[in-house]
């Protein structure tokens, strides 16, 4: 049944979001921080600055008004920056009550508290807003095909499952497949620590390492993954599946991937700030390779890969010596976790 929603923040992926969402039939209204940003998409029909390529239907109302846009709908998208998700929940705290559904699609983990989106959100919102109201909408998933309906899946995931199948619901059209699921920690998890190990694969794509680098990359990320997960209470299953091992897949090889080109840039010699300065959208791993190396000290998680990159990103390191440390590691065996728990 169509509803009305408003998603909040106008990147690339909030962009996509409102186009698959107007294509189902929604009143969709588009919030963008900065009225410029607003005035161009309205006058252009496209969003110049952060998806170029993919027309915005009429349909889809824009606005830099953001009581507007809250007052719109009670099904909110937050699709800001994942480090700017508790300044977006206190700034609409006021426009919140009980019948407010919440989807966060901002993968990432901050970095002063350790805590995923979702739960920054129910920090912020709940109450008024019911804790079971909070949904994550995550899965291998890139901006530049969702806008061009290119076949993708995603994960709704929430405490109440009424809820979750709700957003399924919400979100499915004839290109984008929707899956539910109950572990929301592990969802969280998978999507936003895979970003680290994407600047991984792009150093070491960048470095010149080859293929063999890369799958080693992609299968140990999934064990540190799923290490960090267990240890906080997630389901080891959920790492298997679209946010675990689907998103890393796709985060690590494609050239729409920011975290990837980042690492890349790296492995090639440039610095963090050079790259940065150099990029107008967020490369969301560089704060979560922080959060999640904190983490990991402080819950005394063995986490090489992520500690590889926090060392090239924040200490200095070269990514040659990192991989030599990497290397010559004591010997180990594959099944670490299962080990571990006997």
């Amino acid at each position: 049944m169509p509803c009305a929603i408003s998603v909040f923040g106008a990147g690339s992926w909030g962009t996509a979001l409102s186009v698959s969402l107007s294509s189902g039939g929604h009143a969709v209204t588009l919030w963008a921080r900065r009225q410029d940003l607003a005035n161009a998409i309205q006058h252009e029909g496209r969003n110049p600055e952060y998806l170029p390529d993919v027309s915005i239907p009429a349909s889809v109302a824009v606005t830099a008004d953001l009581p507007l846009a809250a007052q719109q709908a009670s099904c909110w998208v937050i699709a800001t920056p994942s480090h700017t998700v508790r300044k977006i929940a206190t700034d609409l705290l006021d426009f919140c009550d009980q019948e407010t559904t919440v989807i966060s699609v901002a993968k990432g983990i901050e970095t002063e508290t350790g805590l995923t989106t979702t739960a920054v959100l129910a920090n912020v919102v709940s109450p008024p807003i019911p804790r079971g109201n909070l949904v994550v909408l995550y899965g291998p998933s890139h901006a530049e095909e969702v806008g061009t309906r290119k076949p993708t899946t995603l994960v709704a995931a929430s405490t109440n499952m009424r809820q979750a199948e709700a957003v399924q619901e919400i979100f499915m059209t004839d290109r984008l497949r929707i899956y539910v699921n109950s572990d929301v920690k592990g969802v969280e998890i998978g999507g936003s620590v895979k970003n680290i190990m994407a600047i991984a694969s792009g150093i070491s794509d960048g470095v010149g390492y080859g293929d063999n680098a890369r799958a080693a990359l992609i299968t140990r990320g999934i064990a540190e993954i799923q290490r960090l997960g267990s240890a906080l209470g997630a389901d080891p299953r959920t790492f298997t599946g679209l946010t675990g091992l689907g998103d890393l897949v796709v985060t690590c090889t494609s050239r729409h991937s920011r975290n990837r080109h980042l690492g890349e840039a790296i492995g090639r010699g440039a610095t963090l700030g050079e790259i940065t300065k150099s990029m107008n959208m967020v490369a969301e791993g560089v704060r979560t390779t922080k959060a999640v190396y904190n983490m990991a000290q402080r819950l005394g998680i063995e986490m090489p890969i992520t500690e590889a990159v926090y060392g090239i990103l924040f200490e200095g390191k070269q990514p040659h010596d990192v991989v030599q440390e990497l290397m010559t590691r004591s010997a180990k065996q594959e099944e670490w976790l299962q080990v571990q728990e006997r």
